[in-house]
């Protein structure tokens, strides 16, 4: 238990690191593409590229690791944000919307391999700890939400080229990274695992809870990255500073994050499917919030719980998968469920900008109601499913 609470501390670290840096690029990619594009409704493209990023890399990394290891997989995910960064910080220097759409790419890449923190937790845990060190890996976020903005505020006119110092900046981070990483202490997957193959794919995608829990992790970030990627714009159009919209954007991933610390506890004492109903309750309060009003309190205020419903729906999410495959069969199984969820953010972030751009803030929110509903109807299934039958479920 020492050695997982070690590993659980050391993830978290990374993970803080890993969203200063997200948070940063989360308030300044859609803008950056905004000035640099004359085709206004190409601006959340460079966002779009980002998700892309991590979309390609995620099964592959994954079945790297089963042979490599974890650590070898993250540092290759740090290596390529770096390369990223530097790339984003060149085209925004040059007013090249392009090339930035490639920086971001590259810089997905690295947010890609991160996600597998939290699988890296529970991995490595006991089963009676597994919800717990996902959602404390996690807890690391609320962290860099905290720092991040911040630093953004600082750097992003730090040098002639606006929002160049904002994307150098994040070099430091991945630096940090890279040396918080070779103190972790995760073993090499047995050669067992590594050469065993498992049932077949289909067979466990038909497990009612793998539908359930993909549905959970990737309609809660369809809905979330729906929704934050157009914030800094909606709230441009409104008239509100880039001050407020960095403010907004810390509190959504105060509220992504914050709850993690009790999260993993609530899943253990009420269920993992009720909390999966809390979270899609809260979405649609969200969005209800979002209709009501253009003033930066309703955007914060919507934007935050859209933060503690993703938080709900991607802890519970993760921790049902945890269910659902053979130690032989979890690099597959999590590299299709992560690509899973970064499909679903290709299509939201390269849709938000054009919906945003041709129909407006409060139509935007209206759009993510059927994804929140199809949740909705997902986990009432599988309640009906389990009581049944309790025993296949």
């Amino acid at each position: 238990m020492n050695a997982a609470r070690k590993n659980v501390a050391l993830l978290a670290t990374c993970q803080a690191l890993l969203f200063a840096n997200n948070s940063t690029v989360i308030a300044i990619n859609g803008l950056a593409g905004y000035a640099l594009t004359d085709n206004k409704a190409l601006a959340t493209l460079p966002v779009t590229a980002w998700v892309c990023g991590g979309a390609l890399i995620t099964l592959p990394v994954s079945l790297l690791m089963k042979r490599f290891g974890r650590r070898a997989g993250f540092y290759l995910g740090a290596g390529m944000g770096a390369l990223g960064a530097l790339i984003c910080a060149l085209a925004v220097s040059m007013g090249n919307f392009w090339l930035l759409c490639l920086g971001t790419l590259i810089f997905g890449s690295y947010n890609g391999v991160a996600q597998y923190y939290r699988f890296a937790a529970a991995d490595a845990s006991p089963p009676n700890f597994k919800s717990t060190a996902i959602s404390l890996v996690l807890a690391g976020g609320l962290v860099g939400g905290l720092i991040g903005p911040e630093i953004s505020k600082l750097t992003v006119d730090a040098l002639q080229a606006k929002y160049m110092g904002a994307y150098l900046s994040l070099l430091v981070y991945l630096a940090l990274v890279m040396g918080v990483l070779s103190f972790l202490s995760i073993p090499r997957p047995s050669e067992a695992e590594q050469k065993g193959v498992g049932r077949p794919m289909r067979e466990i995608a038909k497990q009612p809870k793998f539908i359930v829990a993909v549905l959970a992790g990737a309609g809660g970030y369809a809905v979330m990255n729906f929704l934050m990627v157009a914030t800094p714009l909606a709230m441009g159009f409104c008239g509100h500073p880039y001050a407020a919209a960095a403010l907004v954007i810390q509190w959504h991933i105060i509220g992504m994050f914050a709850p993690s610390f009790f999260t993993g506890g609530l899943i253990k004492r009420f269920g993992v499917l009720n909390m999966l109903l809390v979270g899609i309750a809260i979405l649609y309060v969200c969005v209800g919030i979002a209709l009501s009003g253009l003033t930066v309190a309703h955007f914060w205020f919507a934007l935050m719980l859209l933060g503690v419903g993703w938080n709900f729906l991607y802890i519970g999410g993760t921790t049902l998968l945890t269910e659902t495959y053979r130690p032989e069969e979890r690099a597959k199984v999590q590299g299709i469920n992560d690509m899973t969820i970064f499909a679903t953010l290709v299509l939201t972030s390269l849709f938000s900008g054009a919906l945003l751009d041709g129909t407006g803030w409060h139509n935007l929110n209206f759009f993510a109601l059927p994804i929140i509903s199809a949740m909705a109807v997902g986990v009432v299934w599988l309640i009906m499913h389990r009581r049944s039958r309790p025993a296949a479920a």
